[in-house]
């Protein structure tokens, strides 16, 4: 599945690290520092898919040239604690291919990054040779500094402004987003909090039910259960490269604790999933029957009739659970305390269904009161024998 991640940092000499460095291992190339004189071989590594560097228009020809770029860069910058880069992470659709993967961080660099003044440094990463097979991503080196065709100028500070990186990672999600929908995938992703989409899935869910459209409940109620996980820490550059490395560290064990538990919700989630949907399945052919058995010209359509035959059939023996039991039972056996809150979804709606039950009896007595008046009006006045 699709997997939303949008992570921004700077890279700085403060803590040891260089621009050319940063730019030679993420496109598996040979950069010299010539400020330290030190090299930079990543020309061994592997894993590397694609690589370009997108600058505006009126930036020099120097300005897509990695080594002239970065070291320009280096030169430029002279406190000892400068930053020198800003870099972006970004996790990229599995479903796609390596051209597709491409075309969308091209497009989404060239409309956020470069479009503002920036020149931006791509590189495409596969999966490593061990570890999830789905880990396609990106790294996007970005220059800090204005450029003209003279070469960089002042710092842009307008680009560290917190709501600048909020509108980067709703803008992220859109693109990718729509390059799924083009490419005919059905997976979407968010860039929300974890805990803000699973309270709008439980809100679905709640109207779906009222409404009584199980189908939606279901599904809404398995994608709360599949949001109601921690959501990764970040662990940073060195932790990652450590990680890599087999080196473990307190952020790498606690990053992979909480990666084991997402795995195992969404486990739950699609037990949850295919356990429901046999049970929608059985119930809709038990409402058939029931039908059938009565004579019906016609199956149950609207949310009333289709609410009230779904609740006759789990009234039947070996009856299965309704989504909302499914759901207390999957959460009992992952320990997770939510007894209070799916009781009182389990009670509100009971409550409906008792209350949708009393307005059929009440329905059907009126309509037999009105057969036995017109029944008496058909026989009309009786006199003794």
């Amino acid at each position: 599945m699709a997997i939303y991640h949008f992570d921004a940092s700077v890279i700085s000499r403060s803590k040891g690290r260089s621009s050319t460095a940063a730019s030679a291992y993420r496109a598996a190339e040979r950069v010299v520092d010539r400020r330290t004189g030190e090299v930079h071989d990543y020309t061994r590594k592997h894993g590397v898919e694609h690589t370009e560097i997108l600058a505006p228009e009126h930036a020099p020809d120097w300005a897509r040239d990695r080594s002239a770029l970065w070291n320009a860069v280096e030169q430029i910058e002279r406190r000892k604690d400068a930053q020198v880069s800003r870099e972006v992470r970004v996790a990229l659709p599995s479903e796609l291919s390596v051209e597709q993967n491409r075309d969308l961080v091209r497009g989404f660099v060239q409309a956020q990054f470069v479009a503002r003044g920036m020149v931006a440094d791509i590189a495409l990463h596969a999966p490593g040779r061990e570890g999830d097979q789905r880990n396609h991503h990106a790294h996007i080196m970005l220059t800090t500094r204005e450029i003209g065709p003279e070469g960089f100028g002042a710092k842009n500070r307008d680009w560290n402004a917190k709501e600048l990186l909020v509108d980067w990672r709703s803008s992220w999600a859109e693109h990718v987003n729509q390059t799924l929908e083009r490419c005919s995938v059905h997976e979407r992703v968010d860039h929300r909090t974890l805990e803000a989409q699973r309270a709008e899935a439980l809100a679905r869910a709640s109207v779906a039910e009222r409404n009584g459209d199980e189908r939606v409940h279901v599904a809404e109620m398995a994608r709360a259960v599949e949001l109601d996980r921690p959501p990764l820490p970040d662990v940073g550059a060195r932790g990652w490269s450590m990680m890599r490395r087999g080196v473990a560290t307190p952020a790498s064990d606690r990053w992979q604790e909480v990666r084991e538990i997402g795995l195992q919700v969404r486990e739950v989630a699609r037990e949850f999933r295919t356990q429901a949907r046999a049970w929608l399945e059985r119930t809709m052919d038990r409402v058939q029957e029931r039908t059938a058995a009565l004579g019906l010209t016609r199956a149950p359509e609207t949310a009333l009739e289709r609410l009230q035959a779904a609740r006759a059939s789990r009234g039947a023996v070996d009856a299965p659970q309704t989504a909302l039991e499914r759901l207390q039972a999957a959460r009992a056996g992952r320990g997770v305390d939510r007894g209070v809150e799916i009781k009182r979804n389990v009670d509100r709606a009971g409550a409906d269904l008792t209350a949708q039950d009393r307005e059929r009896q009440r329905v059907l007595e009126q309509e037999k009161a009105l057969e036995r008046q017109r029944a008496a009006e058909r026989e009309g006045p009786s006199h003794g024998r």
